[in-house]
């Protein structure tokens, strides 16, 4: 196995564009490639590209009708099937759409593939983790479904046991529904409760189908969560389920949109949290997966102020150069943002909250804490499932 990591990267993924106003603008993508090569990380991974997800890749997860609706579109955008969730406000219809969708799904799908083979240790592809797509339909901004291919193309390739965990700010409700009733993929999101966020989906009761019980897992947060809750909630779920399922592969989502300044949700994470669960997910590789790592990007509408830098710091880990927190951001970079954007970039890739500080569920709960509630809820409804004590 090849000690260097992947980094997916064509530039064309920067065409995912659902117009000037919509929230997912694709110049964080761009700003994100750019702070990788303006700190130097380019040196320490391989850069690779990858084709397009073809049909019969696509189809593992989606539907054929669903497919060709998407490549209708992508030719005539004024006549795209609503009943598909395409031309709708969260997922306008563009010209092009099927073909940059297809090329993020190959990037994941390669990433996958070269972990598997062991052309790579860990591959990051940031512009993937389009969680929400359906089998048979558009949603929250995902055309086609790259995490789940990802999972399907290693399902396909020999894996027995692929362990799925996003920490997205929004429920991965589209990975879940694709591997319900299958117990080989293990699903953990942990999300901003349904109740107060898009897509109204994630609660803790939702374990798996019939035959799979236990390998979906929810942690649905409260509203206003941040670093202390956001980390213990992590590691009181999500180390003890990989360390019992012992996957042959850990692919994780790592949506930026949990961060406080975030435009369309309500936690208060900082930069600094999602860097220790960026080191987190590393380690768990490492130890439970054989190292086999594949790292997505996901959500995040902070385009200039968050998403680079948390990808950025993701793919340093990934790459076994992480980025220190008090790093100084190159003045280039900077000035490419102000150019871009007329926006200001950030300084630092800090929030100035490293080390982050946190307790551990071992040290006890309390019951009448809403986060603590949140955590033994999941923990009763998944753990016993999976014969292991809540």
């Amino acid at each position: 196995m090849s000690g260097r990591a992947q980094l997916m990267w064509d530039e064309a993924v920067t065409g995912y564009d659902f117009g000037p106003e919509h929230p997912m603008d694709p110049v964080r993508l761009d700003l994100t490639r750019r702070l990788v090569g303006a700190l130097g990380l380019d040196r320490e991974v391989d850069v690779v590209a990858a084709k397009p997800a073809g049909e019969s890749t696509l189809r593992l997860v989606h539907r054929e009708d669903y497919v060709q609706a998407v490549k209708a579109a992508s030719v005539e955008p004024g006549s795209a099937d609503q009943s598909y969730g395409l031309g709708t406000m969260d997922d306008p219809a563009f010209a092009g759409m099927h073909e940059v969708s297809a090329l993020i799904a190959g990037l994941s799908v390669g990433a996958a593939e070269a972990v598997w083979r062991g052309e790579a240790l860990h591959a990051v592809n940031f512009a993937g983790g389009l969680h929400h797509a359906m089998p048979g339909g558009a949603s929250g901004f995902c055309i086609y479904n790259d995490a789940s291919l990802a999972i399907a193309r290693l399902l396909e390739l020999g894996a027995e046991r692929v362990a799925y965990v996003d920490v997205d700010v929004h429920h991965g409700d589209g990975v879940q529904a694709a591997f319900w009733d299958d117990p080989r993929v293990l699903t953990i999101s942990l999300h901003e409760h349904p109740r107060t966020l898009f897509p109204q989906t994630g609660w803790p009761e939702e374990t798996g189908g019939e035959r799979a019980e236990g390998s979906a897992v929810n942690v649905a947060l409260p509203a206003g969560t941040g670093d202390a809750g956001w980390l213990r909630a992590f590691h009181s779920v999500v180390p003890e389920l990989i360390a019992d399922f012992r996957p042959d592969v850990l692919v994780t989502q790592h949506g930026a949109d949990t961060h406080f300044e975030d435009p369309l949700a309500h936690l208060a994470v900082s930069l600094d949290a999602q860097r220790a669960v960026q080191v987190a997910c590393h380690e768990l590789a490492h130890e439970y997966a054989g190292g086999k790592w594949v790292a997505l990007g996901g959500g995040g509408y902070a385009v200039v102020e968050v998403v680079p830098r948390s990808w950025t710091h993701l793919v340093g880990v990934a790459a076994g150069a992480p980025v220190a927190p008090e790093t100084v951001i190159p003045e280039g970079w900077r000035q490419e943002v102000f150019a871009r954007t007329r926006q200001l970039g950030p300084m630092r890739m800090t929030d100035g909250r490293w080390p982050v500080e946190w307790a551990g569920w071992e040290s006890g709960y309390d019951p009448a804490d809403r986060l603590d509630q949140a955590v033994l809820a999941t923990r009763r409804a998944v753990f016993p499932l999976r014969g292991l004590l809540p």
